[in-house]
């Protein structure tokens, strides 16, 4: 009975702390729920059209328009220009004053992950981010209302060569496949330096400690694995082949799920995104990129970058980094704030990214600062959060500027997006509201009503007052989601 009791107080609890985080819920079955216990009127169906109207338009691509209008027909930006033409029955937006800018593009994100590293093995390719996304986390919201309408869901750093990543839309409300980014191509995470080589991280007691343990020994397992991946596919290769003549009875290859996402990288089907700090290591990546002939997609934190700028945009890379975060571990040392101008004037397709919950919901300001430090311009500041990061994750063709034929994922400020006094009002992805700064103020005198009535519950109430002392929980979750973190959270510095 006081299992059950228990069970039923930390059902309680969790239903108490989501009821009093303020969100729009843009799934239609949610919404059906709500509006039966609250009484509320129907959500309207979402209009044929959308024209926000008078708007700063941040274009990212061809520079910034004034007073004018975004016409958004079937999920798409149907026209940009001024006094453009709407039906009848569109739904009208008044952007006097406000700025309308791309949807912000996050490329390293652990949001929405119920595990983020397998750390057993130091290759664990064949593990994907997919298979354990939460939609309901209240992150996602939060970094909606930030502006944010894109993620790469990427596994941690624990491995040489981890899991593969998942890129995503913040569709919040809708089930965990309506998140993924339709034609997104897929990637996979590499790491180097302390994090695969577990140096800050005791070995359990009675276990070996697990291979690698060096740099050289992060090295050699990566070029092992490609050696590995390189027979493998010259195995099907030859089977396929064999097929082709029209041979018969023959036996395929055995399949290896640890190889088959290495042999996509070997083929350019898939992407690789690296964490890396140390110049040394950067070079190191890309010669065995060379030596096996693939390409590195990012670099990912990528401190010293700045070390090895020609290096890199020689190679093809980009680098999706943070602007002035150092200092925290031995390998950050060396970071300066002028990483990100050095690589825009070298060529490389740079992005600033979070790694981070809590840093996703200002990645505007994150970009700001790369026109203090480097005296980027506005728009090269704003390609760091947009186009920069679509092109890194192979979608640029769809998001990461406003563009006619792109998809609607755009966000509503009150000021400019650069000022720390500005917030979003409203951010659209596919067309569809999933972030109103005004419906989420309404809701929440509703919210903090269903909370008090919540906390009358008796399991719900303190020991003093007549409820049950609810089993203390093993461990405490993490603020931050970060790459080396064993199960939860973490931190990647």
């Amino acid at each position: 009975m006081r299992i059950e009791m228990r069970r039923t107080t930390a059902l309680l609890l969790a239903l108490s702390i989501l009821s009093a985080t303020p969100f729009f819920r843009a799934g239609a079955q949610r919404s059906s729920n709500r509006q039966q216990r609250t009484g509320e009127a129907p959500t309207p169906p979402a209009p044929a059209e959308t024209v926000i109207r008078n708007a700063t338009i941040l274009t990212v691509s061809h520079g910034t328009l004034q007073n004018s209008d975004i016409l958004i027909r079937g999920g798409k930006i149907a026209a940009v220009g001024q006094n453009l033409k709407a039906s009848a029955n569109a739904r009208v937006i008044d952007g006097t004053g406000k700025y309308v800018m791309p949807g912000i593009i996050d490329c390293h994100s652990h949001s929405m992950l119920d595990a983020i590293n397998e750390s057993t093995y130091a290759v664990t390719s064949m593990v994907r981010t997919r298979d354990v996304l939460n939609p309901t986390d209240v992150d996602l919201y939060r970094e909606l209302a930030g502006g944010v309408t894109t993620l790469n869901i990427l596994h941690g750093s624990a491995n040489a060569i981890g899991g593969q990543n998942t890129v995503v839309k913040i569709k919040y409300g809708r089930p965990a496949e309506e998140f993924i980014f339709p034609g997104a191509p897929p990637g996979i995470k590499f790491a180097l330096g302390e994090n695969p080589k577990r140096t800050n991280f005791p070995t359990p007691a009675g276990q070996p400690r697990r291979y690698p343990a060096t740099r050289m020994g992060v090295e050699e397992v990566i070029r092992d694995a490609f050696t590995r991946a390189r027979d493998y596919k010259k195995l099907w290769d030859e089977y396929r082949a064999r097929l082709q003549k029209g041979e018969k009875n023959l036996i395929p290859p055995r399949r290896d799920l640890q190889l088959e996402p290495l042999v996509e990288v070997l083929e350019g089907k898939r992407f690789v995104h690296a964490h890396s700090y140390r110049a040394d290591e950067i070079l190191m990546l890309i010669q065995i990129a060379d030596d096996f002939g693939f390409k590195i997609r990012t670099f990912q934190h990528a401190l010293e970058a700045y070390k090895v700028a020609r290096e890199i945009a020689r190679h093809g890379a980009g680098a999706s980094i943070f602007i002035d975060n150092w200092a925290y571990k031995i390998e950050a040392y060396d970071a300066i704030p002028y990483n990100a101008a050095i690589l825009v004037r070298a060529g490389v397709n740079t992005s600033v990214n979070s790694d981070s919950n809590e840093r996703a919901r200002r990645l505007n300001i994150e970009a700001a600062k790369a026109m203090k430090y480097g005296d980027l311009s506005e728009d090269e500041a704003l390609k760091l959060i947009t186009l920069n990061p679509a092109w890194q994750l192979g979608i640029d063709s769809r998001v990461g500027s406003i563009d006619v034929g792109k998809d609607a994922d755009l966000c509503l400020w009150n000021g400019h997006p650069f000022s720390v006094y500005s917030r979003v009002e409203m951010t659209f992805i596919d067309g569809e509201v999933f972030f109103d700064r005004q419906q989420d103020l309404a809701r929440r005198a509703d919210l903090e009503r269903e909370r008090a009535t919540l906390e009358q519950a008796e399991p719900n109430r303190a020991p003093s007052s007549g409820g049950t002392s609810p089993s203390l929980p093993r461990g405490r979750r993490p603020a931050y989601g970060h790459d080396d973190d064993e199960l939860d959270g973490g931190n990647d510095q």
